[in-house]
């Protein structure tokens, strides 16, 4: 399936008679989802090259990202910082925000990281050479992109943010001993966005966190952390996903907790948040896939079908959550 292109609004049976008992139902219907365009945008990350903080091929995409989101109608901050990474060294950060409907107080934040790993260190070659990372950020970026040109559009009434988080991948190698506090040398930029948001007092209903969504093979079980934060919104995720025909590619068995940008938009920020990610629970070790960290993550692992799939839920939620 290259493409969903069905109809923007959520259409309802005809009431039944009133000498019935049978419930009125209401049908959702997938909205207007161009998987091809979120392929070509996955594509496009990817063709930069690595995008590691303090290289050129970042700063590049950065500007490419934020016309993009201004080009599709969004009010557009790019919130640059500078974080400290595990081994001491300063990046220099650019969280990038498009704002749809900014006048309105009634908001949903979407995000993804658009970063990739500085070395490939579950790779067994080349193992501190940075990664493509077509799945692991260019991925949920790409759907967020076309969810913006969607939006650019029309069809969404609730305000929408949209924020492409910095520095996430750029945590404690595998090749080094665990430490305490390990984890926080990961989501260097939602850390960063949850302590200084780019807007005073910013509140939204809910957020949604795309990351890992473009595997052939991808199943999205309920992940921990948005469990214990969110469970609410993980609920109203997938049974959107099922209501839509989604319901194998959506998996409502729960996994472990994870550290993801996540963990600190809900923790830090207080926004319940919910992570739509692929960590495969059915074979061991469990995990995020073979490709997960390699220079096997490029753009042969992507499928438009799951984009398109992915897209189109969380398009959904947007549109009538």
């Amino acid at each position: 399936m290259a493409a969903l292109f069905l109809s923007c609004n959520a259409e309802e049976n005809k009431k039944p008679n009133a000498e019935s008992d049978t419930p009125v139902k209401t049908q959702v219907s997938a909205p207007s989802f161009d998987a091809d365009s979120a392929y070509a945008y996955v594509a496009q990350q990817v063709a930069f090259g690595p995008r590691v903080p303090n290289t050129p091929e970042h700063a590049a995409c950065a500007s490419w990202l934020a016309s993009e989101l201004e080009r599709h109608g969004a009010e557009v901050t790019v919130q640059e910082g500078r974080v400290r990474a595990f081994d001491g060294t300063i990046l220099n950060m650019k969280n990038i925000v498009g704002t749809f409907h900014p006048e309105s107080r009634d908001r949903i934040l979407l995000f993804a990281h658009w970063d990739t790993r500085p070395f490939a260190d579950k790779d067994t070659v080349r193992l501190r050479e940075p990664i493509d990372g077509a799945n692991d950020g260019a991925s949920g970026v790409g759907v967020l992109l076309e969810i913006a040109r969607q939006l650019g559009l029309g069809c969404a009434d609730v305000g929408v943010d949209i924020v492409f988080f910095d520095a996430e991948d750029y945590g404690r190698p595998e090749w080094l001993p665990a430490m305490p506090d390990g984890y926080k040398t990961w989501c260097l930029g939602s850390q960063f966005w949850a302590e200084n948001p780019h807007r005073f007092g910013y509140r939204a209903r809910f957020g949604i966190l795309l990351d890992m969504v473009g595997a052939g093979d991808a199943v999205f079980h309920q992940e921990g952390t948005s469990l214990r934060y969110a469970p609410h919104v993980v609920r109203k995720i997938w049974k959107r996903a099922a209501d839509l025909g989604f319901g194998d590619r959506f998996d409502p068995s729960p996994t472990p907790p994870t550290v993801d940008d996540n963990l600190f938009v809900s923790e830090l920020a207080g926004i319940p948040s919910a992570n739509i990610v692929d960590y495969r629970t059915q074979v061991q070790p469990m995990g995020y896939g073979p490709f997960h960290h390699t220079h096997a993550d490029n753009m042969d692992v992507i499928d438009r079908e799951t984009l398109a799939q992915v897209g189109a839920t969380v398009l959904s939620v947007v549109r009538q959550p």
